[in-house]
């Protein structure tokens, strides 16, 4: 006997549509049905030991596959474990779809068990909050999705009664048609192409619109063209491939490149930016432009309404037609007479040193050396990653993931997981502090259930190393950022993986080796004195 089709099924199945084919959660009574849902449309249900790395594990597929990712939670404390990840999803612009179980509404009005407002939980950290019912459940699937993936993308929140994931529906196979590209026109098309034919010190800063737009390509022809040197936030780092000639590398973080990046940003005659999102920048990039001297185009999918740059004139359009449009007769010209941008190259090469006999710095340069050109990397957050963005080349958009508008620490290792079970056949890296890794370390037991053999590698030196550095740069006293030294290695091999711990460049290169070959992941426990980052980031 065919069983009818529920609100859930319908709900499944537009997600199933939009490319989705993994879910990541930790179930309860609440959104069984919805599990059940998933998994008969093709979605795989992945159990993860918390609401909070599920959904960085859904972000890492979607960096994977470009569909949107699935967090699954239960009522009360399961969808209030999943608010980390969700604020991140909204300032690093994920598209994520956020299910939550709930009681039905009539249940509310008399029982009170763990019963809380998920809405008002979720409305101010996403860009959309629905409760599903079983009458229009294929209209509030399309408008989630839609929502989720429209420029700027982000989560959407969608609440789920039991007794509606249970009801019978009807899937009126409405769809919403997609938008169109839009170009400049008129007065501000023919102001763009004078400002780029005149300019002899263009600068590019690139943005993570650029990347969910895809427009690598168009902007390489464009910056090849007019040669204009470029930086990148650190989320649009290998949208060109790092090694490019044109290329300054990524900025935001590091007051130490910042040092060598924003004076010629501070002397440009014309900078674009183009997808730029300040959301992953410091407070240092801040009007660093004076368009009251400086030609300034902004092109983005939003208006700008964070005030942390001016632009002389504001594009909303799309990218790659916008710049074929703005370079459509204007000839190429040599820009930069005195050569600032490759002297500032030479001097963030020579700051970001490869040859250190050990420490931070050369466990990331001989990480990078030993790993193939295409691994896939996750950063946590802490020193080590302002360190590793600077001197890990990317060659491809999101080589190496990480949180860089909210910042949340814990991240790395789920995405690592996720990457791996999107990406099997590509080795996998994630770079983890010691108290990064120590907030996820049950996710172990994920990556060993799911036989994934992801390398998790983490810089112990028993600190905040971070927060310590600003204490004393800030001359306060030592105080609640040091904790003692765990044997991370063997906690890799209670889990069932593999385990070791190395003291310098031989002992790493040796158990990265025998790491992209073994059948299970492995912990490598790179152990680093204190104040390793003093000077270097």
């Amino acid at each position: 006997m065919t069983r009818p089709t529920r609100a859930a099924d319908i709900l499944a199945r537009r997600l199933y549509e939009a490319g989705c084919r993994h879910a990541f959660g930790m179930p309860g009574g609440e959104v069984l049905t919805l599990v059940d849902a998933l998994q008969a449309a093709g979605i795989t249900f992945h159990l993860a030991k918390h609401e909070n790395c599920a959904g960085f594990m859904g972000e890492a597929v979607h960096h994977s596959d470009g569909a949107p990712a699935i967090l699954v939670a239960t009522i009360g404390p399961g969808a209030l474990n999943g608010v980390n990840v969700v604020a991140n999803a909204h300032q690093d612009r994920v598209p994520m779809l956020v299910l939550t179980g709930c009681v039905d509404e009539a249940e509310q009005q008399n029982y009170t068990h763990q019963v809380l407002d998920h809405g008002a939980v979720f409305a101010p950290i996403t860009k959309a909050s629905f409760r599903l019912n079983a009458e229009t459940a294929d209209l509030i699937a399309d408008k989630a999705i839609a929502i989720a993936t429209e420029q700027r993308n982000g989560p959407v929140h969608i609440d789920i009664p039991i007794s509606v994931a249970d009801s019978a529906a009807t899937d009126r196979n409405i769809r919403r048609a997609p938008a169109s590209d839009t170009v400049p026109s008129g007065a501000d098309l023919a102001q763009a192409r004078d400002w780029l034919a005149a300019a002899e010190r263009p600068i590019a800063v690139i943005g993570l619109d650029a990347v969910q737009q895809q427009a690598g390509a168009a902007i390489q022809r464009f910056l090849e063209t007019h040669q204009i040197p470029f930086v990148t936030s650190y989320k649009a780092k290998g949208i060109i491939a790092e090694s490019h000639p044109l290329c300054l590398g990524g900025g935001g973080l590091s007051p130490l490149a910042d040092s060598h990046l924003l004076p010629l940003l501070r002397v440009a005659d014309l900078v674009l930016c183009i997808g730029y999102d300040p959301i992953e920048m410091r407070p240092g990039w801040r009007d660093v432009w004076d368009v009251n001297r400086q030609q300034v185009i902004d092109i983005a999918p939003e208006p700008n309404l964070h005030y942390m740059h001016q632009g002389g004139l504001n594009l909303l359009t799309s990218i790659a037609p916008t710049l074929a449009a703005l370079s459509d007769g204007v000839a190429a010209r040599a820009t930069w007479p005195d050569q600032q941008p490759q002297t500032a190259q030479v001097a963030l090469t020579q700051a970001f040193p490869l040859t250190d006999d050990w420490g931070p710095a050369a466990v990331i340069s001989e990480t990078r050396a030993v790993m193939p050109s295409d691994t896939l990397a996750s950063a946590d957050s802490g020193a080590h990653r302002i360190l590793l963005s600077q001197m890990w080349g990317c060659h491809e958009p999101r080589g190496l993931i990480q949180s860089s508008g909210l910042c949340t620490m814990g991240c790395a290792v789920p995405m690592a997981i996720g990457r791996k079970l999107a990406q099997p056949q590509r080795p996998v890296i994630s770079f983890s502090g010691d108290a990064g890794f120590l907030m996820v370390a049950g996710e172990l037991a994920t990556a060993a259930e799911m036989q994934l053999a992801p390398i998790f590698l983490v810089f112990v030196d028993a600190s905040l190393a971070l927060i310590e550095l600003k204490q004393r740069q800030r001359q306060l006293a030592n105080a609640a950022v040091d904790f003692g030294r765990h044997d991370f290695a063997a906690i890799g091999r209670a889990f069932g993986g593999n385990g070791v711990t190395v003291r310098n460049r031989q002992q790493l290169r040796v158990a990265l080796t025998d790491a992209m070959t073994a059948q299970s992941f492995t912990v490598i426990a790179a152990e680093i004195e204190p104040g390793g980052y003093d000077g270097r980031i």
